[in-house]
Protein backbone atom coordinates (compact mmCIF):
# COMPACT_ATOMS: atom_id res chain seq x y z
CA UNK A 1 0.00 0.00 0.00
CA UNK A 2 2.59 2.11 0.61
CA UNK A 3 4.78 1.34 -2.56
CA UNK A 4 5.49 3.81 -5.37
CA UNK A 5 2.45 5.01 -7.13
CA UNK A 6 1.84 7.39 -10.39
CA UNK A 7 0.14 10.20 -8.05
CA UNK A 8 0.17 11.33 -4.45
CA UNK A 9 -3.16 13.39 -3.87
CA UNK A 10 -2.68 15.44 -1.30
CA UNK A 11 -6.61 15.92 -0.15
CA UNK A 12 -9.20 14.01 0.39
CA UNK A 13 -12.56 15.74 -0.21
CA UNK A 14 -14.45 15.63 -2.63
CA UNK A 15 -12.46 16.91 -5.44
CA UNK A 16 -9.51 15.04 -4.46
CA UNK A 17 -11.19 11.45 -4.05
CA UNK A 18 -12.69 12.03 -7.34
CA UNK A 19 -9.82 12.67 -8.89
CA UNK A 20 -8.21 9.35 -7.37
CA UNK A 21 -11.34 7.08 -8.72
CA UNK A 22 -11.27 8.99 -12.08
CA UNK A 23 -7.70 7.93 -12.42
CA UNK A 24 -8.05 4.81 -11.25
CA UNK A 25 -10.35 4.08 -13.77
CA UNK A 26 -7.77 4.97 -16.22
CA UNK A 27 -5.38 2.33 -14.77
CA UNK A 28 -3.35 5.18 -12.98
CA UNK A 29 -2.71 4.79 -9.47
CA UNK A 30 -2.64 7.25 -6.48
CA UNK A 31 -1.80 7.64 -2.77
CA UNK A 32 -4.41 10.24 -1.16
CA UNK A 33 -3.65 11.84 1.93
CA UNK A 34 -6.34 13.73 4.39
CA UNK A 35 -5.77 14.97 8.44
CA UNK A 36 -9.12 13.98 8.42
CA UNK A 37 -10.32 10.30 8.14
CA UNK A 38 -14.03 9.39 6.43
CA UNK A 39 -15.50 8.43 9.68
CA UNK A 40 -14.54 12.45 10.31
CA UNK A 41 -15.33 13.54 7.34
CA UNK A 42 -19.06 11.86 6.98
CA UNK A 43 -20.01 12.29 10.77
CA UNK A 44 -23.52 13.81 10.87
CA UNK A 45 -23.10 16.86 11.17
CA UNK A 46 -19.92 17.50 10.25
CA UNK A 47 -20.54 19.25 6.72
CA UNK A 48 -24.25 20.21 6.52
CA UNK A 49 -23.78 22.02 2.94
CA UNK A 50 -25.15 20.50 -0.38
CA UNK A 51 -23.53 20.91 -3.66
CA UNK A 52 -25.65 21.30 -6.99
CA UNK A 53 -23.92 18.85 -10.01
CA UNK A 54 -24.25 20.09 -13.13
CA UNK A 55 -25.03 17.42 -15.97
CA UNK A 56 -21.22 17.23 -16.69
CA UNK A 57 -20.49 16.59 -13.47
CA UNK A 58 -23.26 13.87 -13.10
CA UNK A 59 -22.18 12.53 -16.66
CA UNK A 60 -18.28 11.98 -14.37
CA UNK A 61 -20.29 10.17 -11.41
CA UNK A 62 -21.06 8.31 -14.02
CA UNK A 63 -18.27 7.14 -16.02
CA UNK A 64 -16.76 6.54 -12.72
CA UNK A 65 -19.57 4.24 -11.49
CA UNK A 66 -21.26 6.74 -8.73
CA UNK A 67 -24.43 6.57 -10.09
CA UNK A 68 -26.26 4.07 -8.79
CA UNK A 69 -25.36 4.85 -5.27
CA UNK A 70 -25.76 8.53 -5.80
CA UNK A 71 -29.04 8.52 -8.24
CA UNK A 72 -31.24 7.87 -5.46
CA UNK A 73 -29.79 10.60 -2.97
CA UNK A 74 -30.57 13.40 -5.35
CA UNK A 75 -32.99 15.98 -6.04
CA UNK A 76 -33.44 16.95 -9.99
CA UNK A 77 -33.11 20.63 -10.72
CA UNK A 78 -36.05 21.01 -12.98
CA UNK A 79 -35.63 25.11 -13.09
CA UNK A 80 -33.84 27.98 -12.00
CA UNK A 81 -35.05 30.98 -10.78
CA UNK A 82 -33.72 34.77 -11.02
CA UNK A 83 -34.94 37.43 -9.39
CA UNK A 84 -33.77 40.98 -8.03
CA UNK A 85 -35.57 41.12 -4.68
CA UNK A 86 -38.63 39.64 -5.62
CA UNK A 87 -39.19 42.07 -7.59
CA UNK A 88 -40.86 42.17 -11.11
CA UNK A 89 -38.87 40.96 -14.15
CA UNK A 90 -37.11 38.05 -13.26
CA UNK A 91 -35.20 35.43 -15.60
CA UNK A 92 -36.95 31.47 -15.58
CA UNK A 93 -34.22 29.01 -17.00
CA UNK A 94 -36.59 25.85 -17.78
CA UNK A 95 -34.86 23.53 -20.68
CA UNK A 96 -37.39 21.71 -22.65
CA UNK A 97 -38.97 17.86 -21.47
CA UNK A 98 -36.06 16.41 -24.15
CA UNK A 99 -33.33 18.34 -22.52
CA UNK A 100 -33.22 16.69 -19.34
CA UNK A 101 -32.88 18.64 -16.07
CA UNK A 102 -29.84 21.62 -15.08
CA UNK A 103 -28.46 19.13 -12.95
CA UNK A 104 -29.29 17.67 -9.19
CA UNK A 105 -28.54 18.59 -6.11
CA UNK A 106 -26.88 16.21 -3.21
CA UNK A 107 -26.11 16.82 0.32
CA UNK A 108 -22.14 17.07 0.60
CA UNK A 109 -22.29 14.12 3.10
CA UNK A 110 -23.96 11.61 0.89
CA UNK A 111 -21.30 12.28 -2.00
CA UNK A 112 -18.41 11.77 0.46
CA UNK A 113 -19.86 8.62 1.46
CA UNK A 114 -20.61 7.36 -2.05
CA UNK A 115 -16.80 8.55 -2.90
CA UNK A 116 -15.34 6.44 0.03
CA UNK A 117 -17.30 3.25 -0.42
CA UNK A 118 -15.96 3.52 -4.31
CA UNK A 119 -12.52 3.65 -2.94
CA UNK A 120 -12.47 0.58 -0.51
CA UNK A 121 -12.87 -1.61 -3.32
CA UNK A 122 -10.58 0.18 -5.76
CA UNK A 123 -7.10 -1.55 -5.48
CA UNK A 124 -5.53 1.32 -7.75
CA UNK A 125 -6.76 3.99 -4.97
CA UNK A 126 -4.65 3.71 -1.55
CA UNK A 127 -6.38 6.09 1.37
CA UNK A 128 -3.85 7.53 4.21
CA UNK A 129 -6.13 9.01 6.80
CA UNK A 130 -5.72 10.83 9.89
CA UNK A 131 -1.79 11.95 8.92
CA UNK A 132 -0.36 14.93 7.60
CA UNK A 133 2.44 15.62 5.52
CA UNK A 134 5.44 17.62 7.23
CA UNK A 135 7.62 17.15 4.16
CA UNK A 136 7.04 17.34 0.13
CA UNK A 137 9.56 16.97 -2.27
CA UNK A 138 9.55 17.35 -5.88
CA UNK A 139 12.88 15.92 -7.98
CA UNK A 140 13.72 15.40 -11.50
CA UNK A 141 12.42 11.47 -11.79
CA UNK A 142 9.59 11.63 -8.88
CA UNK A 143 7.93 12.85 -5.85
CA UNK A 144 8.18 11.76 -1.96
CA UNK A 145 5.81 13.31 0.67
CA UNK A 146 6.70 12.45 4.56
CA UNK A 147 4.02 11.92 6.86
CA UNK A 148 3.82 13.08 10.19
CA UNK A 149 3.88 9.32 11.64
CA UNK A 150 7.22 8.80 9.74
CA UNK A 151 5.99 7.07 6.24
CA UNK A 152 7.28 8.12 2.89
CA UNK A 153 5.19 8.07 0.14
CA UNK A 154 6.37 8.13 -3.19
CA UNK A 155 5.12 9.00 -6.65
CA UNK A 156 5.51 10.39 -10.04
CA UNK A 157 3.20 13.46 -9.57
CA UNK A 158 1.80 15.40 -6.70
CA UNK A 159 -1.30 16.98 -7.12
CA UNK A 160 -2.62 20.00 -4.71
CA UNK A 161 -6.21 19.35 -3.86
CA UNK A 162 -6.83 20.68 -0.15
CA UNK A 163 -9.06 23.43 -0.86
CA UNK A 164 -8.18 27.73 -0.68
CA UNK A 165 -5.37 27.58 2.01
CA UNK A 166 -3.62 25.17 -0.43
CA UNK A 167 -0.31 25.08 1.44
CA UNK A 168 1.45 23.06 -1.63
CA UNK A 169 0.35 26.36 -3.49
CA UNK A 170 1.92 28.23 -1.34
CA UNK A 171 5.12 26.23 -0.91
CA UNK A 172 5.61 26.15 -4.47
CA UNK A 173 5.07 29.54 -5.36
CA UNK A 174 2.40 29.75 -7.44
CA UNK A 175 0.79 32.84 -7.04
CA UNK A 176 -2.93 33.98 -6.94
CA UNK A 177 -5.26 36.97 -7.44
CA UNK A 178 -7.07 37.33 -4.48
CA UNK A 179 -9.95 39.38 -2.52
CA UNK A 180 -12.09 39.44 0.06
CA UNK A 181 -15.64 40.31 -0.60
CA UNK A 182 -16.47 41.22 2.58
CA UNK A 183 -19.60 38.93 2.92
CA UNK A 184 -19.88 35.80 4.86
CA UNK A 185 -22.31 32.98 3.65
CA UNK A 186 -24.74 30.96 6.54
CA UNK A 187 -25.48 27.35 5.05
CA UNK A 188 -28.64 25.66 6.45
CA UNK A 189 -31.62 23.30 5.27
CA UNK A 190 -35.31 24.05 5.96
CA UNK A 191 -39.02 22.32 5.57
CA UNK A 192 -41.49 24.34 4.45
CA UNK A 193 -45.05 24.11 3.67
CA UNK A 194 -45.59 23.95 0.00
CA UNK A 195 -43.66 21.66 -2.96
CA UNK A 196 -40.48 23.49 -4.85
CA UNK A 197 -41.15 21.93 -7.70
CA UNK A 198 -37.40 20.68 -8.50
CA UNK A 199 -36.58 25.12 -8.56
CA UNK A 200 -33.31 26.52 -7.55
CA UNK A 201 -34.00 30.32 -6.37
CA UNK A 202 -31.43 32.79 -6.63
CA UNK A 203 -32.80 35.50 -4.95
CA UNK A 204 -30.53 38.93 -5.08
CA UNK A 205 -30.10 41.65 -2.18
CA UNK A 206 -28.03 44.48 -2.79
CA UNK A 207 -26.33 43.09 1.06
CA UNK A 208 -25.98 39.89 -0.58
CA UNK A 209 -27.98 36.80 -2.55
CA UNK A 210 -30.19 34.15 -1.46
CA UNK A 211 -30.26 30.74 -2.73
CA UNK A 212 -32.72 28.36 -2.08
CA UNK A 213 -31.97 24.99 -3.65
CA UNK A 214 -34.31 22.01 -3.66
CA UNK A 215 -33.39 18.65 -2.01
CA UNK A 216 -35.60 15.31 -1.92
CA UNK A 217 -38.69 15.28 0.92
CA UNK A 218 -37.72 14.21 4.18
CA UNK A 219 -39.16 10.70 4.86
CA UNK A 220 -42.36 11.92 6.74
CA UNK A 221 -43.00 13.74 3.31
CA UNK A 222 -42.32 17.14 4.40
CA UNK A 223 -40.56 19.20 1.79
CA UNK A 224 -37.20 20.56 2.10
CA UNK A 225 -34.36 22.97 0.56
CA UNK A 226 -31.01 23.82 1.21
CA UNK A 227 -30.47 28.13 2.18
CA UNK A 228 -26.97 29.68 1.48
CA UNK A 229 -27.78 33.45 2.58
CA UNK A 230 -26.03 35.78 2.17
CA UNK A 231 -25.23 38.91 4.51
CA UNK A 232 -22.39 41.82 4.90
CA UNK A 233 -19.63 40.81 6.72
CA UNK A 234 -20.24 43.22 9.39
CA UNK A 235 -23.60 42.06 9.85
CA UNK A 236 -22.20 38.50 10.58
CA UNK A 237 -22.12 38.62 13.76
CA UNK A 238 -25.32 39.60 14.76
CA UNK A 239 -26.93 37.39 12.49
CA UNK A 240 -24.78 34.18 13.92
CA UNK A 241 -26.28 34.97 17.41
CA UNK A 242 -29.76 35.25 16.40
CA UNK A 243 -32.12 32.75 17.82
CA UNK A 244 -33.10 30.06 15.50
CA UNK A 245 -36.70 31.44 15.39
CA UNK A 246 -35.77 34.81 14.32
CA UNK A 247 -33.00 33.46 11.85
CA UNK A 248 -35.73 31.84 10.61
CA UNK A 249 -37.79 34.93 10.20
CA UNK A 250 -35.35 36.64 8.92
CA UNK A 251 -34.83 34.06 5.82
CA UNK A 252 -38.76 34.01 5.55
CA UNK A 253 -38.99 38.02 5.19
CA UNK A 254 -36.75 37.60 2.07
CA UNK A 255 -38.61 34.74 0.56
CA UNK A 256 -41.94 36.59 -0.38
CA UNK A 257 -44.04 33.27 0.79
CA UNK A 258 -43.01 31.42 -2.27
CA UNK A 259 -42.74 28.33 -0.19
CA UNK A 260 -45.30 28.89 2.73
CA UNK A 261 -44.10 28.71 6.35
CA UNK A 262 -41.15 27.70 6.70
CA UNK A 263 -39.19 25.73 9.24
CA UNK A 264 -35.37 25.16 10.22
CA UNK A 265 -34.20 21.49 9.26
CA UNK A 266 -30.77 21.20 9.97
CA UNK A 267 -27.37 22.89 11.68
CA UNK A 268 -26.42 26.36 10.49
CA UNK A 269 -23.15 27.24 9.21
CA UNK A 270 -21.18 30.16 8.53
CA UNK A 271 -17.89 30.64 6.41
CA UNK A 272 -16.34 33.75 4.75
CA UNK A 273 -16.73 34.67 1.34
CA UNK A 274 -13.28 35.31 -1.16
CA UNK A 275 -12.10 34.57 -4.49
CA UNK A 276 -8.91 33.58 -5.39
CA UNK A 277 -7.29 32.61 -8.77
CA UNK A 278 -4.00 30.81 -9.42
CA UNK A 279 -2.01 32.22 -12.41
CA UNK A 280 -0.46 29.35 -13.03
CA UNK A 281 -1.69 26.06 -11.77
CA UNK A 282 0.94 23.59 -12.82
CA UNK A 283 4.87 23.66 -11.70
CA UNK A 284 7.63 20.90 -12.31
CA UNK A 285 5.31 17.51 -10.91
CA UNK A 286 2.73 19.43 -9.55
CA UNK A 287 -0.57 20.09 -10.58
CA UNK A 288 -3.55 22.04 -8.52
CA UNK A 289 -7.05 20.83 -8.41
CA UNK A 290 -10.62 22.61 -7.31
CA UNK A 291 -10.13 25.21 -4.88
CA UNK A 292 -6.52 24.82 -4.37
CA UNK A 293 -6.55 26.58 -8.15
CA UNK A 294 -9.57 28.76 -7.92
CA UNK A 295 -11.75 29.73 -4.98
CA UNK A 296 -15.26 31.67 -6.43
CA UNK A 297 -18.20 33.21 -4.85
CA UNK A 298 -21.35 30.23 -4.09
CA UNK A 299 -23.53 32.48 -5.98
CA UNK A 300 -23.68 30.26 -9.32
CA UNK A 301 -23.25 27.40 -7.99
CA UNK A 302 -20.24 26.19 -9.71
CA UNK A 303 -17.72 25.76 -7.32
CA UNK A 304 -17.41 22.28 -7.04
CA UNK A 305 -18.32 21.59 -11.15
CA UNK A 306 -14.96 24.17 -11.99
CA UNK A 307 -12.92 21.57 -9.28
CA UNK A 308 -14.76 18.51 -10.92
CA UNK A 309 -14.03 19.76 -15.00
CA UNK A 310 -10.32 19.91 -13.36
CA UNK A 311 -10.80 16.37 -12.68
CA UNK A 312 -11.66 15.27 -15.53
CA UNK A 313 -9.00 17.59 -17.89
CA UNK A 314 -6.26 16.30 -15.49
CA UNK A 315 -7.23 12.61 -15.70
CA UNK A 316 -7.46 12.82 -19.64
CA UNK A 317 -4.01 14.43 -20.01
CA UNK A 318 -2.39 11.92 -17.65
CA UNK A 319 -4.26 8.89 -19.66
CA UNK A 320 -3.31 9.58 -23.13
CA UNK A 321 0.33 11.00 -22.35
CA UNK A 322 1.04 7.79 -20.51
CA UNK A 323 -0.21 5.88 -23.34
CA UNK A 324 2.18 7.71 -25.81
CA UNK A 325 5.11 6.32 -23.17
CA UNK A 326 5.32 9.52 -20.66
CA UNK A 327 5.81 10.29 -17.35
CA UNK A 328 2.53 11.36 -15.56
CA UNK A 329 5.37 14.12 -14.29
CA UNK A 330 6.12 15.09 -17.58
CA UNK A 331 5.77 18.59 -18.46
CA UNK A 332 4.36 18.52 -21.64
CA UNK A 333 1.70 16.52 -20.15
CA UNK A 334 0.97 19.00 -17.31
CA UNK A 335 1.41 22.21 -19.91
CA UNK A 336 -1.89 20.69 -22.05
CA UNK A 337 -3.55 20.22 -18.62
CA UNK A 338 -2.69 24.01 -17.83
CA UNK A 339 -3.92 25.21 -21.25
CA UNK A 340 -6.88 23.79 -21.20
CA UNK A 341 -7.90 24.64 -18.07
CA UNK A 342 -7.10 28.33 -17.85
CA UNK A 343 -9.58 29.72 -20.61
CA UNK A 344 -12.82 27.84 -18.73
CA UNK A 345 -12.08 28.94 -14.99
CA UNK A 346 -10.52 32.51 -16.06
CA UNK A 347 -14.17 32.64 -17.96
CA UNK A 348 -16.23 31.16 -15.32
CA UNK A 349 -14.59 32.98 -12.28
CA UNK A 350 -14.74 36.78 -14.14
CA UNK A 351 -18.51 36.07 -15.12
CA UNK A 352 -19.30 34.67 -11.48
CA UNK A 353 -17.61 37.89 -9.44
CA UNK A 354 -19.29 40.36 -12.32
CA UNK A 355 -22.73 39.19 -11.44
CA UNK A 356 -21.34 39.61 -7.56
CA UNK A 357 -20.25 43.17 -8.45
CA UNK A 358 -23.49 43.85 -10.25
CA UNK A 359 -26.15 42.94 -8.05
CA UNK A 360 -24.36 44.50 -4.84
CA UNK A 361 -24.88 47.94 -6.07
CA UNK A 362 -27.73 48.93 -4.06
CA UNK A 363 -30.34 51.45 -4.93
CA UNK A 364 -33.89 51.69 -6.63
CA UNK A 365 -31.87 52.68 -10.29
CA UNK A 366 -29.70 49.82 -10.90
CA UNK A 367 -32.08 47.32 -9.10
CA UNK A 368 -34.48 48.76 -11.85
CA UNK A 369 -31.76 48.69 -14.63
CA UNK A 370 -30.95 45.12 -13.59
CA UNK A 371 -34.69 43.84 -13.90
CA UNK A 372 -34.49 45.19 -17.38
CA UNK A 373 -31.89 43.37 -18.40
CA UNK A 374 -33.01 40.33 -17.32
CA UNK A 375 -36.86 40.80 -18.48
CA UNK A 376 -34.70 41.28 -21.84
CA UNK A 377 -33.16 37.36 -21.23
CA UNK A 378 -36.16 36.04 -20.37
CA UNK A 379 -37.76 37.00 -23.49
CA UNK A 380 -34.24 35.63 -25.48
CA UNK A 381 -34.61 32.01 -26.79
CA UNK A 382 -30.81 31.61 -27.44
CA UNK A 383 -29.54 33.46 -24.58
CA UNK A 384 -31.59 31.61 -21.96
CA UNK A 385 -29.95 28.01 -24.20
CA UNK A 386 -26.53 30.04 -23.90
CA UNK A 387 -27.14 30.42 -19.69
CA UNK A 388 -28.61 27.31 -19.13
CA UNK A 389 -25.97 25.15 -20.96
CA UNK A 390 -22.99 27.17 -18.90
CA UNK A 391 -25.23 26.13 -15.91
CA UNK A 392 -24.82 22.70 -17.08
CA UNK A 393 -21.18 22.87 -17.60
CA UNK A 394 -22.16 21.36 -21.48
CA UNK A 395 -20.21 24.56 -23.27
CA UNK A 396 -16.57 24.60 -24.18
CA UNK A 397 -14.11 21.37 -25.34
CA UNK A 398 -15.58 18.96 -22.50
CA UNK A 399 -12.99 15.64 -22.02
CA UNK A 400 -14.22 12.88 -22.47
CA UNK A 401 -15.05 11.88 -18.83
CA UNK A 402 -17.49 14.83 -18.40
CA UNK A 403 -19.79 13.43 -21.76
CA UNK A 404 -22.69 11.38 -21.30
Amino acid sequence: MNGRRDLVILGGGLVGMTLALAAARQGITSHVIDKATPEQLTAEGTDGRASAISSASWNLFQNIGLAEALEPLGCPIAAIAVTDGMKPGRIDFEPKADEGTLGRMFANRDIRLALFEAAKGEPRVALHSGVEPVRRERGEHGVAVTLDDGRVLEGRLLVGAEGRQSPTRAEAGLMSAKWDYSHRAFVTAITHEKPHGGVAWEVFFPAGPLALLPLNDLPDGRHRSAVVWTVDEKDAKGVAALADTVFVGEIASRMAGIFGDIALAAPRMGYPLNFHHAGHIVEARLALVGDAAHGMHPIAGQGLNLGLRDVGVLVECLAEGMRLGLDPGDAQVLARYERWRSLDSFTVMATTDAIVRLFGVPGKLPSAVRRIGMAAVQRSGWLKTFFMNEARGLSGDLPQLLRA
